[in-house]
């Protein structure tokens, strides 16, 4: 996943749209920091935060539309 560990007070982690599907705690985030994992729906917005530590992930590009 492209994603980063701590991003800026407030910014969103941005993931591309290959790092489908988005779940948290992220690969780069340290061991010590873990909670359980939760896959998240980016949806129709493109942004969704983590339920049990709050990080915002958002989709480069935006919100992309359903195959189905």
């Amino acid at each position: 996943m492209g994603a980063t560990t701590t991003p800026a007070h407030g910014a969103a982690v941005a993931v591309q749209p290959k790092d489908l599907p988005v779940h948290c705690p992220n690969p780069a985030m340290p061991l010590w920091s873990s909670h359980p994992r939760v896959y998240l729906d980016l949806g129709e917005s493109g942004e969704a935060s983590c339920p049990y530590c709050g990080t915002r992930y958002r989709l480069e590009g935006g919100a992309r539309p359903s195959g189905h």
